[in-house]
């Protein structure tokens, strides 16, 4: 998507779709002056708009307007952001994804976006999130679908029009940071949306080899001989029952101007399809399965914008990649495995099959890299969809200041996370009566917690986070800027906190 920030004069702007986000306002107020000149053009049409109270400029309000002349925009289209004192970044990303929506919609081509500012939001961050939500609002989900003579047009070309000159420069930088995160995002949700029967383990692992060439990441994948020598019993069990066998790849950053820098690794579940091998799912749903390798495309998406951003941080990305089938071949119930830790893990069910690769991963982490910290991300319990919904990610972590780092970044980033408890009592309910552990608790009771403690037995003293998203990282509702499917949720949160790092005052131990 092309993206352009100017100061221009709103009355002259020629392009097909003026966007005018409005703060509301009671009826019968006035326009802000900043609107006089486009107002004059149009004919005292946005006054006679607001004046009537025909448009109030609450979120739900929306308003097309007609230019009567044969210069300036087209269109304007009047969009409705609510009470100025409780905008936010979400609220700019939204109101960008309906003026992209709006311009699908009537084929235009050159969409132009008014930078709604007021103290909550300068300049600079409104900025970026209306480029974030453009370029969010651009993903088209429809990839393999035969080709349509009623398509929709192609993604418009956007401008993003600020009030003053002296504020170009600082908005342009800020735009391309939020266009470079949504487009990345944007990859992660195309990987995640990705068929199956096209994406299985080694296809994963050679796509973001083809990401990290891209963008200049260096990248290793193991394959299963690797995995043997290594001892990845958790993994390759776990993918034993497929015919496409497991892959774990690495995706490492590190900046172009300084070494000696903390070291962060970001750890993905890759199960490219979850049937839940013997204990299988029912068929009722499990076509969504594809998505839970949706952790590990946010850790494709993230290194392909940290590494377009080069932020000062040696960043890795880990990923254990299996597909969970059932099979002669598949793991058991009743089975031990022996992970790469070390640790024997008694196995109950089959469908508790992301912790099992992820506790090999988060150990090559630890012990590979020596970082000042670790987070995962994962689909892994429908127990945390329960509690949370779908709106906000479970939050697990040994370190209360990376906790409330990523909390915070959440917040700032429209991706919410939220605290959730890990109590010894969680860890004592993952104890097997054979072996060091086993893959379940056995009960309904903390699903989502006993999960997260099980993987804490895998991290040692390192600060770390895990990300239950199981809830957010994919949907089967529209929003302005999200089609059914893939969410890419994780992107945004991450880069915000790998920008907040030197705020947190984690470790600088590094092994670069």
């Amino acid at each position: 998507m092309k993206l352009g920030v100017e100061s221009h004069d709103l009355a002259r702007t020629s392009v097909d779709l003026l966007a005018l986000p409005l703060f509301s306002q009671k009826a019968g107020a006035r326009l802000p002056a900043r609107l006089a000149a486009i107002d004059r053009a149009l004919g005292g049409q946005i006054e006679a708009v607001v004046r009537s109270g025909d448009f109030r400029g609450r979120t739900s309000d929306s308003h097309l307007l007609y230019a009567r002349g044969k210069t300036g925009p087209r269109r304007v289209l009047l969009l409705g952001l609510g009470d100025e004192a409780k905008v936010d970044a979400e609220a700019l990303r939204l109101v960008a994804g309906r003026a992209l929506s709006a311009a699908s919609a009537r084929g235009a081509r050159q969409v132009a976006i008014t930078v709604a500012t007021s103290r909550r939001m300068p300049v600079e961050p409104a900025a970026r999130a209306l480029a974030e939500g453009a370029v969010l609002a651009s993903y088209r989900a429809d990839g393999r679908r035969a080709p349509k003579e009623d398509a929709k047009p192609p993604v418009a070309k956007t401008l993003l029009l600020v009030e003053r000159a002296a504020d170009v420069s600082g908005a342009r930088k800020t735009a391309e940071t939020g266009r470079v995160v949504a487009e990345c995002q944007n990859v992660a949700r195309q990987l995640s949306n990705e068929p199956p029967n096209l994406l299985p383990p080694d296809a994963l692992a050679r796509a973001a080899r083809r990401v990290a060439t891209e963008v200049g990441l260096a990248c290793r994948v193991m394959d299963v001989a690797e995995l043997r020598r290594r001892k990845m019993g958790a993994l390759l069990g776990v993918g034993q029952g497929s015919a496409h066998p497991p892959r774990l790849f690495v995706l490492e950053h590190k900046p172009k101007r300084r070494t000696r820098l903390p070291t962060v690794c970001i750890v993905g579940k890759g199960i490219t399809f979850d049937s839940g091998g013997i204990s299988i799912k029912p068929a009722s749903g499990m076509h969504e399965m594809k998505h839970d390798m949706s952790g590990a495309a946010t850790v494709v998406g993230l290194l392909r914008a940290v590494a377009l951003l080069d932020l000062p941080l040696h960043v890795i990305g880990v990923v254990a990649a299996a597909e969970n089938l059932p099979s002669g071949k598949a793991y058991r119930p009743g089975d031990i495995l022996t992970s790469m830790s070390g640790q024997t893990i008694e196995i109950q069910n089959t469908d508790a099959e992301g912790r099992l690769v992820l506790c090999d991963a988060l150990h090559y982490a630890r012990t590979a890299f020596e970082p000042a910290a670790m987070i995962d991300l994962a689909t892994l319990t429908g127990a945390c969809v329960v509690a949370l919904g779908n709106w906000t990610c479970g939050l697990f972590g040994n370190h209360d200041g990376l906790v409330d780092g990523v909390r915070r970044a959440g917040d700032a980033a429209g991706e919410r996370a939220w605290p959730m408890p890990l109590a010894d009592e969680h860890r004592e309910q993952m104890k097997s009566a054979i072996a060091d552990l086993k893959n379940v608790s056995g009960t309904r009771d903390a699903g989502a917690s006993t999960a997260a403690a099980f993987l804490s037995k895998f991290v040692g003293d390192v600060p770390w986070v895990h990300l239950d998203i199981a809830g957010t990282a994919y949907t089967g509702k529209t929003g302005p800027c999200q089609p059914v499917g893939a969410t890419g949720f994780g992107v945004r949160l991450l880069v915000q906190l790998l920008q907040d790092w030197p705020r947190l005052g984690i470790g600088a131990r590094t092994k670069a």
